[in-house]
């Protein structure tokens, strides 16, 4: 019966709106030609730092590698007072409880992928009580992955259910639904996905896992832009935006923030709504914005390896 009724209310995805993959390259092209003043550029670095989600998901982590993790997260450049935090820490559910205690009360949030991530090769019941055991250890996020298989083959309603099961298993958690965005093949598909998840009641659309190449494009994440754009225009209800994978330079993360301000506007330019999948990615933002404070570069080594 409850299969049923979501049938009934789901849209149909098939008439999501076709992609100019062309327009989609020459748009983004012209986000990277946008000259950044200096004051400017350094309340930008400090944004992307404020929107960083330091990760490490490998199957060597340790709680040691965790809490050092998290230790950074709390202590970026303490030679260099006054600047925020990063927005989480991104970890397996295993990981969770060490990574809470560790935090404590610092703001900073611990975000879980679940789902059987990376494949999301699993039955529903496990990805269900997979995420219900990172929440109950103490996860504010879950990252979840779709069902890469099942939206290929054009099962568009299982896609659905499965995310709108997760979100309801999620409690008060947020749940970002990652599209791995390199599986699905076109610009067109990314775009469903995109309508998929939202309706489905994401939090956050994220591009990838990391685990695979093509990671995070500026093409890709402009279309996941204009997708939160018109569901929001439709809704009146905000999405976020995470890309994940492939964003280790300062200067292409600026070129991120200037698509995300010119294609929705500011008020998707906090952590709330917007965030970036990486680690390496910190430490080059520090070494910018020692540069820009002291005219000098600091070498590598100043910065704690992730």
């Amino acid at each position: 019966m409850q299969r049923i009724k979501s049938l009934l209310i789901i849209p149909d995805f098939s008439l999501s709106p076709r992609i100019d993959q062309v327009g989609v390259e020459e748009r983004t092209s012209r986000f990277t030609k946008r000259s950044i003043k200096k004051e400017t550029k350094l309340n930008g670095l400090k944004l992307v730092l404020n929107m960083i989600d330091l990760t490490t998901l490998e199957g060597k982590d340790t709680n040691g590698k965790v809490n050092q993790l998290c230790y950074k997260a709390q202590h970026l450049h303490d030679a260099y007072p006054g600047l925020p935090t990063v927005a989480a820490i991104c970890v397996y559910p295993s990981m969770v409880k060490t990574a809470k205690k560790a935090l404590g009360n610092s703001g900073i949030n611990v975000a879980s992928v679940a789902t059987a991530f990376p494949s999301g090769q699993a039955s529903r019941d496990v990805k269900i009580r997979d995420t219900k055991y990172a929440v109950a250890n103490g996860a504010d996020e879950v990252d979840m992955v779709i069902s890469r298989g099942k939206f290929l083959a054009g099962e568009y309603n299982f896609v659905f259910d499965e995310i709108a099961t997760i979100k309801e298993a999620c409690g008060d958690a947020r749940l970002k639904v990652i599209l791995e965005t390199g599986e699905l093949g076109t610009m067109d598909k990314v775009r469903r996905a995109s309508d998929i998840a939202m309706h489905a009641g994401a939090d956050f659309i994220k591009t990838s896992t990391g685990k695979i190449s093509p990671a995070a494009t500026m093409p890709v994440t402009l279309v996941m832009l204009e997708a939160i754009r018109d569901f929001y225009y439709k809704t009146g209800k905000m999405i976020g935006m995470k890309p994940a994978g492939g964003i280790s330079k300062s200067k292409l993360a600026l070129h991120y923030l200037v698509m995300v301000k010119e294609t929705l506007g500011e008020a998707w330019l906090s952590n709330e709504w917007f965030r970036f999948g990486a680690s390496s990615l910190a430490n080059d933002v520090l070494m910018q914005i020692v540069k820009e404070k002291t005219g000098v570069y600091q070498a590598a080594n100043y910065f704690s390896v992730d």
